[in-house]
């Protein structure tokens, strides 16, 4: 028995869009966090998990840092303190060339509240003209705080990320591994199912409408004669014309939804599934208590 095994439990923290939920994909080198060009996709706390040898590590990948303007705003920046307050590392991810904006500054300024070791890693350094500015930016971070570690990466590419990698590996201590090794995630397959659901609603519709949309997976049941996975969704919208948006000209909306859903679903669990989905209407849910309850939501998170 092997009684050096080591684990870190990592907060994934930033603005909003900068690379997070994709970031931790390429740890992972697998989807476990939905990833969109839009901001504040993320809305639940995943947890990714990486092991190897004998050092695991736990992410928890948190909404990018916003006012909150709805209930569900303010579940989404309750959840990143929450996730603060219980790991024994935070990874701030920032864009590449840009200026520490208020939102940076105030993580950094609860880093130093509460002596939260932090590793810096400054994503889409594809994007960089000049190597100048990157250097410019280690700098100024660097006199905002004692960070273990700066780790310029490309989430898109891998470039730096093993580097990445070995720096939160270093924040690991003795005490055993938290899952099993072979584990990727604890959240459980519905909630995997319902973000992968909502991420090709991200990724096809525009505006308001993929934040005003909530996947509930209401049957996920495996036929005892055939390797099929048997799916039933609702996706809950906000309007009646944001319905007819989401079914779309003769259902061509809903299908693509569909069937781009289905074959990520597949990849992932690893078998054939049929995926059926319907959508409803529930006027102003995101500010509705009772509703965010039944979508999942903790009722504890809404309190002021």
């Amino acid at each position: 028995m092997n009684n050096n095994k080591k684990s870190a439990f990592i907060a994934i923290v930033g603005r909003p869009n900068v690379g997070k939920s994709s970031l931790l994909n390429c740890i992972l080198k697998t989807k476990v966090a939905i990833v969109s060009s839009k901001p504040q996709t993320t809305r639940t706390k995943i947890t990714g998990i990486l092991t190897e040898g004998d050092v695991q590590l736990v992410f928890v990948d948190t909404p990018g840092m916003h006012k909150p303007k709805t209930s569900l705003g303010k579940y989404m920046v309750r959840s990143i303190s929450e996730s603060v307050n219980g790991v024994d590392c935070c990874m701030l991810v920032v864009e590449a060339d840009r200026e520490p904006s208020p939102v940076e500054l105030n993580l950094i300024e609860k880093f130093k509240s509460m002596q939260m070791p932090a590793i810096l890693a400054i994503n889409k350094i594809d994007t960089l003209k000049e190597k100048e500015a990157l250097m410019k930016q280690i700098l100024t971070y660097s006199s905002l705080y004692d960070f273990e570690a700066v780790v310029p990466v490309c989430a898109v590419d891998g470039n730096g990320v093993d580097e990445l990698k070995d720096e939160l590996k270093k924040q690991a201590v003795e005490g055993g591994h938290f899952f099993e090794d072979d584990a990727l995630t604890d959240q459980p397959e519905r909630v995997l199912a319902s973000e992968i659901i909502r991420e090709k609603i991200l990724r096809l519709c525009d505006k308001e409408i993929p934040h005003g949309i909530a996947v509930v997976i209401e049957k996920m049941r495996m036929r005892k004669d055939k390797e099929i996975l048997d799916i039933d969704a609702t996706i809950y919208c906000e309007r009646e014309t944001h319905k007819r948006i989401l079914i779309g000209k003769q259902g061509n909306m809903l299908k693509k939804i569909s069937t781009y859903s289905r074959q990520d679903m597949e990849n992932f669990f690893g078998c054939k599934v049929f995926l059926q989905c319907w959508i409803k209407v529930k006027e102003d849910w995101r500010n509705s208590i009772q509703m965010m309850r039944n979508f999942g939501y903790d009722e504890n998170d809404f309190k002021q």
